[in-house]
């Protein structure tokens, strides 16, 4: 599968993470504040604060030896060829302990749409027609296939170490490998995206929800690789689910804060003067 390789590498540890996998960790920040958004655990799932009109990214890092493919869905829609998401999907591809983050929507090779906070109505998702997911972001991760042509390599050039070299080999021969070479690497393979019917009740029930805009172009470049996975199914799936604050609370996820009714000591500042007594 062709996917893509992520250019712009990050320093790893700069802030907690939303969601530390075994694999990968995911986390959220907020572009305009430079802050890694905090989470709450509420039964079983983590939620992050958004804050309306604020870009934000999502930050990724691989927190293993090797490359893994991390398909990123974001409202249910894949966040590179904008289908709704499946985990076959193309994704990003990320080296050995790299860190990266992602700002958009992908629009080429060049060019993303900036993620922002935005009332539901106003996400990309629902202006598409796909409002049911809009809340909720998260990566599939895959772990890579050793490819076999880079077993053959290692065992060619022990056996060219150990033994004079041979002569060449015949034309016939040369064709049948390249032709077996060839066969064994992978294709891009993209899922086909599943209709849905738009749910406009259900989008005016949630309209004061969160979602994510299609925002404005930015660039931020990255470069087509190949990566063949080591299985069908995921090795490891993260999810972070977003609202506002106000909801959030709403909704009990986050506590309300608790108002302070007895008496400080010292509770700060100066002295005022009195408020003029009226005879």
């Amino acid at each position: 599968m062709r996917t893509l390789l992520c250019a712009a590498l990050l320093a790893a540890g700069l802030a907690s993470t939303a969601h530390a996998g075994n694999l990968l960790d995911l986390a959220v920040v907020d572009r305009d504040t430079g802050q890694t958004l905090p989470t709450y655990a509420d039964r079983g799932k983590l939620y992050v604060a958004g804050t309306p009109g604020h870009r934000y990214s999502v930050r990724l890092t691989n927190r293993t030896g090797g490359r893994v493919l991390a398909v990123l869905s974001v409202d249910g829609v894949n966040a590179v060829s904008g289908q709704t998401a499946d985990t076959n999907q193309t994704g990003y591809v990320l080296d050995a302990w790299e860190s990266t983050e992602i700002a958009g929507w992908r629009k080429n090779l060049d060019e993303i749409a900036q993620f922002n906070f935005t009332a539901l109505p106003n996400s990309y998702a629902a202006r598409t027609g796909r409002p049911n997911n809009v809340g909720v972001i998260g990566v599939a991760v895959f772990t890579e296939r050793t490819p076999v042509w880079r077993e053959r390599e290692r065992i060619a050039k022990e056996t060219r170490d150990a033994a004079p070299p041979a002569p060449p080999a015949p034309a016939a021969e040369m064709q049948r490998s390249d032709a077996a070479t060839g066969a064994a690497a992978p294709s891009r393979s993209l899922g086909q995206a599943k209709p849905e019917a738009r749910a406009k009740a259900d989008s005016l029930a949630r309209s004061e929800r969160l979602g994510t805009g299609h925002g404005a172009r930015e660039y931020a470049h990255v470069d087509e690789t190949t990566f063949e996975r080591a299985s069908r199914t995921p090795a490891e799936t993260l999810a972070v689910w977003y609202d506002s604050y106000a909801n959030l609370v709403e909704q009990g996820i986050i506590a309300r804060p608790v108002a302070r009714t007895e008496p400080q000591p010292f509770p700060g500042g100066f002295v005022p003067d009195p408020p003029q007594r009226r005879w």
